[in-house]
């Protein structure tokens, strides 16, 4: 057996590149001020050395609950459930420069979404909200086309530092494989668990 002795090896070779359009779905697992479990889908934003990243609102549920517990866990999931990466660690508030630049990366749709994916908007009737989304993009876009959004105050970015990352991929002529790395004080440690 001849795992690469650094995982992020093999993040590379499993996900696409910061530089590709498309960008991975992700659920984030994170545990709430009251102690309930919670995950939703979201976009992973980018990631490297340091871990993974990923943007929200800072008045959301998930961003107050990392606050309150940085203990998360990341699950990619593979189409055909071919592979799956969990990702165990936790989470910090990204630097100013990175939030910065990953909402300039985003699509206008996107960087709209940013401002108005809030309580108040999701009340909304589904008529009112299309003609409120159409009036911010008639008002907030200067006639620029695609359009250009300024950065909110609210919107914020999240780093989780890995502390386990486990791979499993699946075999059609064999078991599946897992395996897991965990963070330690000289490095990682690698180990081959049941599929």
């Amino acid at each position: 057996m001849s795992e690469p002795s650094n995982p992020w090896q093999v993040v590379e070779e499993w996900l696409p590149g910061n530089d590709h359009p498309e960008r991975p779905q992700m659920t984030l697992s994170t545990v709430s001020i009251t102690g309930e479990l919670d995950a939703r889908t979201m976009l992973l934003s980018e990631y490297d050395s340091q871990g993974f990243y990923f943007h929200t609102d800072a008045l959301s549920r998930k961003a107050a609950a990392m606050v309150a517990n940085p203990a998360v866990a990341l699950t990619f999931l593979w189409p055909g459930f071919t592979k799956q990466l969990v990702v165990q660690g936790r989470a910090e508030v990204a630097p100013a420069e990175e939030i910065t630049a990953a909402y300039g990366a985003r699509s206008p749709f996107l960087q709209q979404l940013a401002w108005q994916n809030t309580f108040e908007f999701a009340q909304y009737p589904d008529d009112e909200r299309r003609d409120r989304w159409a009036a911010f993009t008639a008002e907030h876009s200067d006639g620029a086309s695609p359009p250009v959004f300024v950065q909110p105050e609210t919107w914020i970015g999240f780093l989780v530092r890995p502390t386990r990352l486990t791979f499993w991929a699946s075999g059609s002529d064999a078991p599946s494989r897992r395996v897991e790395y965990r963070a330690s004080s000289g490095g990682w440690t690698v180990a081959y668990l049941p599929g």
